[in-house]
């Protein structure tokens, strides 16, 4: 048996589903589509089902310039399957438009009528029983946050497997809408029997002019058929004055509103809203950006004082470990230089998972399910819209301060392709925690704290035109940032653990291999002293180019594995920690620049690969590459200029 679980954006959909199995995927519910397709096993009643939440959608209806893929994918997953529909009670008359689409599909159904608290607050009553006699299925009051109703929701959804599905409701009170409806779905059945059992369905769909529909049964009607269909949809637009969607959306929308004025009764509102309250702070159109640069200050923060202080005490640990294995193994040999770069490959990926990933992506889930990241993409969006793209890409851009690599995974949550190649683009120029550790461990240290903020200024600089130039190159009509802010929430911990770890499990199953892989191959490189020759090789571009010492050849190289070996190798390279008796101030800052912009990292390139394709990959490399040089040589030019 398989169970659906589907509903509108924070209707409480996956909090339902992650009550029942458990977290398995990230759900965006920022912008109200989770990255992948969980699924899960439950046990009702000594029965097993297999549970799946799918993307949240506010209707089945699809515009010209709508998405399909959601849809079908709903539609894939719906198929021989008993749907469990959320509905924000808090909402429910707009929820109801859903739920008579559903119902159009004619598969067992049980509606779990959630947020019955939230919306008891706001003065609205509803009348759960009432309210399956009007649809024609259970209809179950739950409370996902605390789990209460749920069990009996997917007990009440087992007894429904069998059930026909709902009588049609969509035309009642709509006679001349019910006449063409039946009318074109006698048409299909006549061109095929055996679109018999969704006649209904179907001439719904023609009549919304859906194009997944359309494009189906084109072939099936013929050139007569389709003709005689398009006429019949013809007459009754100009009998009713509309186009033939906007009729089925009216009469859709009237009924919702009827069923929810007959179920549903409202009181007095509370005067103070919570809600309402936090967002004139959080949404002002002053201090509200005010508040973001202070909370994402303050995130920011918090992650570099908590790696500082967490990482000697790891670094200091593996490198005990690896005096051990070196005692054991002899330092001069094979195997100590490939056990020496296992070490250091798992102490690496520790050092940036422990210290800062982990950390920053705790307080990010704790931003995502407070309902405040909604709220930084509706701040951001006009920015965004600036270089060509929209709020959504708030979420890639945000994570990849943290880690490029579930940064660059995140862009699938946006549909556009283009959207997705200059958002993972843009990605690959932030600066993560790796490259955070380069900047102030070099710049701030060296330099100034100041000097180290500017890198970030420049990178913001770099961000913006890069935008906009790729936004140039590939010129498309960006819509508008049509969303809704959730209610706030107190996050559970059960979940932001759980969210943690699936956006921490990107690093350790993509990057953490590949960074132990790269550590070996430099063990390796430094056992066979083959350092000399590749500096040798790269001494053209370093010294001729960058104005650099050509014995930091070795760093640029190898920090295409780990962004922070180039700082962990730069003191080898040049006999000492302190960098700033060997370098000046202006190649310390041209050094960084070019660390931080140039290709990025293999474990970032395998995560482009995956997402967008290795000629992808390669390009964006090869244009991060041509922006670092640009950038690093305008440093050397402008630190050569005379005071």
């Amino acid at each position: 048996m398989k169970l659906v679980v589907v509903g509108q954006p924070f209707s409480g959909k996956s909090t339902i589903f992650r009550e029942v199995i458990g977290y398995r995927a990230e759900t965006a519910s920022s912008i109200g589509a989770p990255i992948e397709l969980p699924q899960g096993e439950v046990e009702i009643d000594g029965e097993r089902a297999t549970v799946v939440d799918v993307p949240g959608l506010y209707s089945l209806q699809l515009g010209d310039q709508d998405d399909p893929r959601p849809v079908e994918q709903l539609l894939a997953a719906v198929r021989d399957a008993t749907i469990i529909d959320v509905v924000d009670a808090t909402v429910l008359s707009r929820s109801l438009e859903f739920t008579l689409q559903l119902l159009e599909l004619r598969r067992p159904m049980v509606v779990a009528l959630n947020m019955v608290d939230d919306a008891s607050r706001k003065g609205i009553e509803i009348d759960a029983d009432r309210l399956a006699r009007a649809l024609g299925v259970p209809v179950v009051a739950t409370n996902g946050k605390t789990g209460d109703g749920v069990a009996q929701l997917f007990a009440t959804a087992l007894a429904q497997r069998k059930s026909p599905g709902a009588e049609r409701l969509l035309t009642r009170g709509a006679a001349w809408f019910d006449g063409a409806v039946d009318a074109i779905g006698a048409r299909l059945v006549a061109a095929d029997p055996a679109l018999q059992p969704e006649r209904h369905l179907l001439a719904i769909k023609l009549l919304e002019r859906d194009p997944l529909v359309r494009e189906r049964l084109r072939s099936v009607l013929g050139a007569d058929g389709w003709a005689q269909i398009e006429d019949q949809i013809a007459a009754l637009e100009a009998q009713g004055g509309q186009r033939s969607e906007l009729a089925v959306s009216a009469v859709r929308h009237n009924l919702a509103f009827v069923l929810f004025e007959q179920v549903a009764r409202v009181g007095r509102t509370p005067r103070r809203d919570l809600k309402r309250e936090l967002d004139r702070i959080f949404m002002h159109p002053v201090l509200g950006y005010l508040m973001l640069a202070l909370i994402l200050a303050g995130a920011f923060a918090l992650v570099f004082l908590v790696g500082r202080a967490i990482e000697p005490a790891i670094l200091a640990l593996f490198d005990r470990t690896s005096e051990l294995a070196a005692a054991a193994l002899g330092r001069d040999t094979v195997s100590n230089a490939v056990a020496h770069g296992i070490l250091a490959g798992i102490g690496g990926g520790m050092v940036i998972a422990v210290p800062y990933l982990l950390p920053f992506f705790l307080i990010l889930s704790l931003l995502e399910d407070s309902g405040y990241i909604a709220r930084i993409a509706y701040l951001l969006d006009g920015l965004l819209h600036r270089i060509g793209l929209h709020g959504t890409s708030v979420i890639p851009l945000v994570l990849g301060y943290g880690c490029t690599v579930p940064g660059i995974l995140a862009t699938r949550i946006l549909n556009s392709r283009r959207d997705k190649l200059i958002t993972a683009t843009l990605t690959s120029l932030i600066p993560c925690s790796a490259r955070m550790t380069i900047i102030f461990g070099l710049v701030g240290f060296f330099i100034s704290l100041p000097a180290a903020i500017g890198v970030y200024a420049i990178d913001l600089v770099v961000v913006i035109a890069t935008g906009k130039v790729l936004s140039a190159a590939m010129p498309e009509v960006n819509p508008g940032l049509l969303m809704e802010l959730p209610r706030y929430h107190l996050p559970q911990l059960k979940a932001l653990a759980h969210k943690t770890w699936f956006r921490l499990r990107e690093f350790v199953i993509i990057a953490w291999p590949l960074l132990i892989a790269g550590s070996v191959v430099l063990e390796l490189i430094n056992h066979w002293q083959l350092t000399p020759h590749i500096n040798a090789g790269f001494a053209f571009f370093t010294r001729g180019v960058l104005g650099l010492p050509p014995a930091v050849g070795i760093t640029l190289l190898f920090g295409l594995l780990r962004k922070e070996l180039a700082l962990v190798l730069l003191f080898g390279a040049l006999g000492t920690s302190d960098v700033g008796s060997v370098l000046s101030s202006v190649q310390i800052f041209t050094f960084v620049v070019f660390v931080t912009f140039y290709v990025p990292c293999l474990a970032t390139i395998a995560a482009l690969a995956r997402e967008l394709g290795w000629r992808t990959a390669a390009a964006i490399s090869v244009v991060t590459f041509g922006i670092a040089v640009a950038i690093a040589v305008g440093v050397r030019l402008v630190g050569a200029l005379p005071c």
